[in-house]
């Protein structure tokens, strides 16, 4: 497959560019995925999900989910085909990168949607693993005659939702870890003194990061040192729910992630309770701390989130295994010979790298988990 390096926002990516030997179905499938991403971050916690209608070899739909509690791609898709090709639904092949679902949650079954309009065929990217759908979609579709095919570019609609998956399969939340370091391996300088490796544009791209998963994660060194705002106001979109882990309720209320711009957690051993726009989560202080935040963050319906330090706390998700992606912004052109040093990974496979001026950016996953 062939790709080609664009430029978003001043920020370089990669998208795919058909080859001749994909199939027709994996072509239309594609667009389904490019269809669900336009939303990254806005539809939590339901899946990314793109639709295409296709009537012989056309497009005559298109539709993905655009925020939660809305309508799914399914009903956009359908509702977008024009009226004069409306005569032609009944006829077309639907294409969606998730099963459709087979419940009544926030909006009525699409499932029972594609049937109300007799389509023929669907071909559908991937399962859906929630329980209340989970097959029940494709065995609805297939009672009423309709033909299903599954699993076209499975691999890509999964990592489309991993997020949504690995919530739904391992009953935690998509652990990505993240940080910057300078050239010769240091976080920070080892005192007060805020040290800025990573460049303006790289910056852009965090809080890019930032607008697509539900919460960042820091400890309380790094509250307390760093005074960081937690928020995505370098780039458009949702603020993420700021986590912090402060066991003994140490910090103070003075601190940034305290003011009321975006909803902060505060994980700690004394108390439980909700107070204006700050939830007090209590945990089990004792052992396995990890493994309780990522329980809370289950109960409390945290699909992903970004865990940007300190290096004691991202070493301690290293430790444990309790990780899925790691993202590390190397300054190749900044030494400072000493100071805090940055985590050792294991468990590591790299997926790709990134330059962005003088910052590398390695993308890795971590080898025990594929999600």
């Amino acid at each position: 497959m062939k790709f080609i390096r664009q430029y978003k926002y001043g920020i370089p990516y990669e998208t795919v560019i058909f080859a001749t030997f994909m199939t027709k179905d994996e072509q239309y499938m594609h667009r389904c995925i490019e269809l669900a991403q336009k939303r990254a971050g806005a539809v939590a916690p339901n899946p990314m999900v793109g639709a295409v209608l296709v009537h012989d070899e056309k497009i005559i739909g298109e539709g993905w989910h655009k925020q939660y509690g809305e309508a799914h791609a399914e009903v956009n898709c359908i509702n977008s085909v024009k009226e004069e090709s409306k005569q032609l639904i009944s006829a077309s092949t639907l294409y969606v990168s998730l099963e459709p679902c087979a419940h009544f949650g926030k909006t009525p079954p699409c499932s029972d949607l594609i049937i109300k309009h007799q389509i023929k065929k669907v071909v559908i990217g991937c399962r859906d693993p929630f329980k209340e759908v989970d097959g029940k979609g494709i065995e609805k579709l297939k009672a009423a005659g309709v033909e299903v095919i599954v699993d076209v570019l499975k691999d890509e609609c999964i990592d489309l939702n991993k997020r949504f998956l690995t919530f739904h399969q391992m009953q935690r939340p998509y652990i990505i870890l993240k940080w910057a370091q300078t050239a010769d391996g240091f976080m920070g300088t080892g005192n007060k003194e805020r040290l800025l490796i990573s460049n303006e544009t790289t910056n852009r791209l965090v809080h890019q990061w930032r607008s697509e998963e539900a919460a960042i994660l820091i400890g309380t060194n790094t509250a307390l040192m760093d005074d960081p705002q937690l928020n995505s106001r370098y780039w458009p979109g949702k603020q993420p729910i700021r986590l912090v882990l402060d066991k003994n309720l140490s910090l103070p209320t003075s601190l940034q992630l305290f003011n009321t711009s975006a909803k902060t957690v505060v994980l700690n051993t004394i108390k439980d309770t909700e107070e204006g726009n700050i939830r007090f989560y209590q945990i089990n202080g004792e052992e396995n701390i990890l493994h309780q935040i990522a329980e809370a963050l289950y109960r409390l319906q945290i699909q992903s989130v970004l865990v940007e330090g300190g290096a004691q706390l991202l070493q301690s998700f290293i430790q444990e295994n309790l990780w899925n992606e790691v993202r590390i912004i190397t300054n190749e052109q900044l030494n400072i010979q000493s100071g805090l040093a940055s985590p050792v990974l294991t468990n590591y496979i790299q997926t790709h790298t990134q330059q962005i001026g003088s910052d590398r950016i390695v993308f890795g996953k971590n080898s025990n988990h594929h999600s």
